[in-house]
């Protein structure tokens, strides 16, 4: 059926028709249900569905298997025409089996295998202070160096996940100096770890006064 944007009486039987600067545009005719199916055996699958979805998507396209319309099967549904249109296409290629419900494919990954290695890598290896500024990796370096090496815009929401499913964890390390010589402190400890012990020592052999 065809309708003149003027507002006149519809007209059957043409696609699209061109009269000067005015246009008759047709609707397309609904994708026909498949003939080795009825409105009983739609509802009887549906009886025996455990599946809702999959039973009320079978009872809609039952009321037009009984002759109703596409909108009737609609409002049956609670959907609007177009995914009335789409049940019918998976029913014609599967059967009552392509109405059960369909789990999403969840988040596509961010980083791929080898994208997660690289960053594995990066953060065993460790900035050099000299040249990084720093002397532990902070969330902003490396979405700094995803950027850099894969121009992948990451936020450090994201980086921390990913670091996290890695096996990485935070760590809240003590600040050290990029000028510190390495060993000072651990010799500094060693140089006064004997003193401390007898200072703990004295403390509890001191008799009660």
């Amino acid at each position: 059926m065809t309708f003149d944007l003027r507002g006149g009486i519809p007209d059957a039987g043409r696609s699209v028709i061109h009269h000067g600067k005015d246009e008759v545009f047709a609707m397309a005719a609904p994708t026909p249900l498949r003939a080795d199916f009825t409105a009983e055996t739609l509802r009887h699958h549906a009886r025996h569905s455990r599946d809702a979805g999959q039973a009320r998507r079978l009872l809609a396209l039952a009321v037009v298997y009984d002759g109703g319309t596409r909108s009737q099967a609609a409002r049956v549904g609670g959907v609007t025409l177009q995914i009335v249109r789409d049940w019918v296409v998976r029913f014609n290629a599967e059967g009552p089996p392509g109405l059960v419900a369909r789990k999403t494919a969840g988040p596509i990954p961010k980083l791929t295998d080898a994208q997660r290695c690289a960053l594995a890598g990066r953060v065993d290896d460790g900035p050099i202070p000299a040249v990084d500024g720093v002397v532990r990796w902070r969330l902003i370096d490396l979405v700094q160096w995803l950027w850099e090496e894969f121009r992948m815009s990451l936020s450090e929401d994201t980086v921390s996940r990913e670091l996290r499913k890695l096996g990485y964890r935070k760590l809240s390390a003590r600040p050290r100096h990029h000028a510190q010589a390495a060993g000072a402190v651990d010799g500094f400890k060693k140089a006064f770890l004997p003193a401390w012990r007898r200072s703990r020592a004295s403390r509890a052999s001191a008799p009660m006064p």
